[in-house]
């Protein structure tokens, strides 16, 4: 950067970082949801099949059972071989008391006691089914009593081990696995890119920022898109051309100010030096050049106040505002122009309506009033008139001047609120002018929420409006 080293965020508390990071996290959400979700409810629908099959069956063997009031070894075996299902894993058939009259799988367990929870619930009148999933294999049992005539003879026991259930559920989390994988390194290297391209953009918005803050404001940032950074280029391209126009203004503004200031300091300068050099001046001379010295100081004087007048006006110091009746500020400032009047041989006729109230300060009221009519007076000529109007309607109070002089060429017109900008200098600093009155004018009657119109032909004469919001109380 030159002056400035830039300054740089780390990767763990950049946006890229927290970007790429808020990415993977939702992405990871929505992954552990889909590997959670599609295989619980998968299970519970394979359980449910098979809870209905199992118990289906179960309920076929206890009704083809109770047939009798009693159960007995033969003929639950004679039962069996006709209805026996060899799809199921495990088939067993027991008395009231739990003992073991059938056992699918051999006749060791006869007239032992069968020790399952769920033939226990089946001999309270129960049906019970369990499932259980593991590696590959889908496990489901399930249990019903043996009734006759409302009384529990026994129970049948039904378990099978379904591989090929368990298989699907298998593949299913296997196939839902490697999505979740894919996906994790689509979205890893997509948040990457975005994140990348993201803070590409930010990282530009904050370089353009970092150079116009070393003085370059005629730096501008370009942002593709319409999205809120682009809005935030565009409004940062703003500020930047408005503090462009504000230094070019400042800029002028001490060159003009300084050009200002030399040229009675110069003369003052001059004017001591022909005194302290000729030893021989005469008295009459002395106070010549005394009394020139005098005027630049004057001039010197008057262009201070006007500086401070625009500083103040710059920091928009608050003044208490109160109701202020227009026609007397107006004809105070008539009678502290008399003199000028009478020296440049023009009139000043008033026109004034009494019912012109403003919501200003008195101060404010005199400075525009003062400068609008000592120009009007200044740059006429001999024999003209100035004519100063106040008026107002439903909504406004209208100020008015008039005068007959040399006007204003078009060109100028929209120049001449500029500080220190004159449409005629000779004339102008001959007249004592330091292009700052119309500046203030345009400042002051802003502060107050007015506006100012100019209408000029050169040699027929310029006319001044200035209108503010109307105030219906007079003030004292």
């Amino acid at each position: 950067m030159g002056k400035e080293e830039v300054r740089r965020v780390s990767l763990l508390h950049s946006l890229q970082f927290k970007y790429a990071l808020t990415y993977m996290a939702v992405i990871g959400l929505v992954l552990l949801l889909l590997n959670t979700y599609p295989i619980l409810a998968s299970q519970d629908l394979v359980f449910q099949s098979k809870q209905a099959s199992l118990q289906n069956r179960a309920a076929v063997l206890s009704s083809s059972l109770g047939v009798s009031d009693t159960l007995t070894p033969e003929g639950v075996s004679q039962a069996m071989e006709v209805l026996g299902d060899s799809s199921l894993t495990r088939v067993l058939v027991t008395d009231s008391a739990g003992l073991i009259l059938y056992d699918s799988e051999g006749e060791e367990s006869l007239y032992h006691y069968a020790l399952f929870s769920e033939l226990y619930g089946a001999l309270s009148g129960l049906d019970v089914f369990h499932s259980q999933y593991q590696g590959e294999t889908l496990s489901s049992c399930a249990a019903t009593p043996i009734t006759y005539r409302n009384l529990t003879l026994g129970a049948v026991y039904l378990w099978e081990v379904d591989t090929e259930q368990g298989a699907l559920l298998l593949n299913l989390r296997t196939t839902l696995m490697n999505i979740s994988i894919v996906v994790c390194v689509l979205v890893v290297l997509c948040s990457v890119f975005f994140s990348k391209a993201l803070s590409r953009r930010i990282g530009d918005l904050f370089h353009a920022i970092a150079i116009v803050r070393e003085g370059e404001y005629s730096h501008r940032v370009e942002l593709v898109g319409k999205d809120e950074l682009s809005l935030l280029a565009d409004e940062f391209n703003d500020l930047t051309h408005r503090l462009q126009v504000t230094e070019e203004a400042r800029r002028r503004f001490v060159s003009d100010a300084s050009h200002e200031l030399k040229t009675p300091l110069a003369s003052i300068r001059l004017l001591t030096d022909s005194i302290l050099q000729s030893p021989e001046i005469d008295s009459e001379t002395t106070r010549e050049f005394v009394a020139d010295i005098g005027g630049e100081a004057d001039r010197l004087t008057r262009i201070s106040e006007k500086l401070l007048t625009l500083t103040r006006l710059d920091a928009h110091m608050e003044q208490a505002r109160s109701p202020v009746a227009m026609s007397p500020v107006v004809e105070k400032v008539a009678r502290m122009l008399a003199p000028l009047t009478r020296a440049g041989e023009v009139s000043l006729r008033l026109e004034l309506d009494p019912d012109c109230v403003v919501f200003a300060t008195r101060d404010d009221l005199s400075q525009i009033a003062f400068n609008l009519m000592e120009n009007a007076v200044k740059y006429n000529r001999p024999g003209g008139e100035v004519r100063v109007i106040t008026t107002h309607n439903r909504e406004k109070a209208v100020f008015m001047v008039k005068d007959t002089g040399i006007g204003i060429p078009q060109e100028d017109q929209g120049k001449i609120f500029d500080r220190f900008y004159r449409v005629d200098k000779a004339r102008s600093r001959a007249a004592g002018g330091t292009g700052l009155g119309l500046s203030i004018v345009m400042d002051t009657v802003q502060q107050n929420r007015g506006e100012i119109t100019v209408r000029s032909e050169v040699e027929k004469g310029t006319v001044f409006i200035v209108s503010f919001p109307l105030c219906k109380e007079v003030g004292e």
